[in-house]
């Protein structure tokens, strides 16, 4: 069903996406550290559920339209790469903003998450996730590059092409949880290492997007 280049690919920058420090991660180390490792877990399984709402729901409304329609599939394909391309040249521009920054502030300052303690990590999570409407869009711009839709089944092949996007994202987030002391020291005192790893990803991003969309349709 899967073509094997396109699959290795796509598990390749899955995993890289999957590791590289973004809003997610960020957000499970948070509760983490602020409520210790059951509530980041929480978290994470929270973010999980709401990212398997994003993934089912773009499949739904992708499926019916690229299964009947070339043209509509060209039209997704091309703008979506064309999006991964500008998630890549943000993501340079947001490390080295952030780097500007890091000259003018305080090096241990890192997102808290001691106002929202209270209320429950696990449907927060899945709230968190489900209203964030870049989440969906990048799952929009991202899965449909890898569809094989001259092999049909075009719904179940979004949809197991997402469940191991989210997989991937939750295990990195736990593991994460697991090193929350020092590897949370590690990404809330390192401005290089946050600058480093969004720099690489967006220029994996960019290369990605450019490849997807010079190379042959399905």
């Amino acid at each position: 069903m899967f073509d094997s280049t396109r699959l290795l690919l796509f598990l390749t920058a899955a995993v890289l996406l999957a590791v590289a420090p973004g809003p997610g991660m960020l957000y499970v180390l948070a509760r983490c550290l602020a409520g210790g490792k059951r509530e980041g877990v929480l978290s994470a399984l929270g973010t999980f559920l709401g990212g398997m709402v994003h993934v089912f729901a773009a499949a739904l409304g992708v499926s019916v339209i690229l299964a009947r329609s070339a043209l509509a599939f060209s039209t997704v394909k091309y703008a979506g790469a064309a999006y991964l391309c500008f998630l890549g040249v943000r993501m340079i521009l947001d490390a080295r903003k952030e780097a500007r920054k890091q000259e003018t502030s305080s090096p241990d300052k890192f997102p808290a998450a001691t106002s929202t303690t209270a209320r429950n990590p696990l449907w927060q999570g899945v709230a968190t996730e489900v209203l964030n409407p870049k989440t969906a869009l990048f799952f929009l711009s991202f899965i449909p590059q890898f569809v094989n839709r001259g092999a049909g089944h075009v719904f179940l092949q979004f949809v197991a092409l997402g469940t191991i996007s989210v997989v991937l994202n939750t295990l990195a987030d736990l593991i994460v949880i697991l090193l929350a002391g020092p590897l949370g020291k590690k990404i809330r005192s390192s401005a290089v290492f946050r600058r480093r790893q969004r720099t690489v990803t967006g220029a994996i991003m960019i290369g990605l997007g450019t490849y997807l969309a010079t190379s042959e349709s399905h």
